[in-house]
């Protein structure tokens, strides 16, 4: 089950960027000016990229960035997610453990 949600985590915004870029290609065009931004972000903030893409079409302002600062805690939760379990990996020794506190 773990892995099915990793997966989902890791594949599901890259995909949905795909599927919208796919479907209304203008879009990304109006949004961003080159190639580039678009790539940098389906690889790295996903994400944001994704909400980037549906609330900046005339630009951020007001309420909308809230939504952009959702959508990076979303990327940053998703890279960080698995810190709380590294007692379980094995060889990796916690400051607790190391120092007995």
């Amino acid at each position: 089950m773990c892995c099915i949600f990793m997966i989902l985590v890791f594949l599901g915004p890259r995909v949905g960027i795909l599927f919208w870029w796919a479907a209304e290609p203008g879009r990304f065009d109006k949004v961003f000016d080159t190639f580039i931004w678009p790539c940098l972000g389906w690889v790295f903030v996903p994400w944001t990229t994704l909400m980037y893409v549906g609330v900046g079409i005339n630009g951020i302002d007001g309420f909308e960035w809230v939504w952009m600062g959702l959508a990076l805690l979303c990327d940053l939760a998703m890279y960080s997610g698995g810190a709380y379990k590294r007692e379980e990996v094995p060889g990796y020794s916690s400051y607790a453990s190391r120092y007995g506190s």
